[in-house]
């Protein structure tokens, strides 16, 4: 008995740890990009995966502490998927006192119907899903859209386009819409994939799993990421490194001459960037920039998805 009450303490002690870690990284990323202000009623975008719980529980737990005040509503769009529960997060929500609001859309049939069969429907179901939602945003008042990517989603779409786009390019914890109607923050953008896991594990949020439209993979993405977690397996702190490079651009060292006057350097021009230190050998950290320790207990965790279908 004496071993399970230490092991319940030590469990609820690592997971206290665990949410003040998240809501410190959610919290600075809100104020690093000014994503909530006075008044703001944010449209929180729930699918029913791990990274959408914990942006609501986290959001909902800053709400009570913030020096201002916003609101909070919860979106689903429900888009009419073959076995999809779509009794699992009106019942969560009902039961955390959240306001919400599901949308049904038969998204899943207009994509079936346009795309062959094999090919991924991602493309199309985002572009659908992402028009549906700013409608939404527009019917409820809302003045935010809160999507739930993480770190690790930012770096990876870093080098999607790096390496089949040909664009340093990733995504942007807070930018316009492409409609221009709207402004799109990601509250989680300094939280780690891993951290979030293992919340959303202790928390048990009822986990609706993203494969029930019978899609293809995205392959290219599925190689960027299996990628990453290897590197960040063999190489601890380089997903931290890479991002925190994302943050200390320094475009006279690029290529951009969009960004950088290469043509108007000139005798007598400034130095820039510390200048051309190619003849040098650089210097590196022996501690990787942005890194974390892991906790004692870091180990591999997988996440239980409800059975539907």
């Amino acid at each position: 008995m004496q071993s399970n009450h230490s092991d319940n303490k030590k469990e609820q002690y690592n997971l206290n740890k665990l949410q003040k870690r998240l809501r410190r990284n959610v919290g600075q990323a809100i104020a690093d990009f000014n994503m909530i202000e006075e008044g703001d009623r944010i449209m929180v975008c729930l699918s029913g995966g791990k990274d959408s719980y914990t942006m609501l529980e986290i959001l909902r737990s800053l709400q009570q502490s913030a020096p201002v005040s916003f609101s909070l509503v919860a979106v689903n769009l429900d888009q009419k998927q073959p076995g999809f529960p779509g009794h699992i997060l009106p019942e969560y929500l009902e039961a955390q006192g959240v306001e919400y609001k599901i949308v049904e859309e038969d998204t899943y049939a207009i994509v079936k119907d346009k795309i062959p069969e094999g090919k991924t429907t991602c493309s199309l179901c985002s572009r659908l899903r992402r028009g549906i939602l700013y409608r939404t945003a527009t019917e409820l008042g809302c003045t935010k859209i809160a999507l739930g990517h993480h770190r690790d989603d930012i770096v990876q779409t870093l080098f999607l386009n790096m390496f089949y786009g040909g664009k340093m390019k990733g995504m942007p914890p807070k930018l316009m819409s492409d409609d221009g109607q709207h402004i799109v923050i990601r509250p989680l953008a300094y939280c780690r994939e891993k951290d979030i896991e293992r919340f959303a594990i202790a928390r048990e949020y009822p986990i609706i799993p993203c494969n029930l439209c019978g899609s293809q993979p995205n392959l290219q993405r599925q190689v960027i990421g299996d990628m990453l977690r290897d590197w960040d397996k063999r190489y601890p702190g380089r997903i931290e490194t890479m991002f925190s490079a994302m943050q200390n651009v320094v475009p006279s060292h690029l290529a951009d001459t969009e960004l950088f006057d290469f043509k108007g350097i000139v005798h007598g021009s400034e130095v820039v960037g510390g200048g051309d230190l190619a003849f040098d050998r650089e210097t590196l950290p022996m501690q990787p920039a942005g890194w974390q320790p892991e906790d004692e207990d870091d180990a591999p965790v997988r996440l239980n998805v409800l059975q539907v279908g």
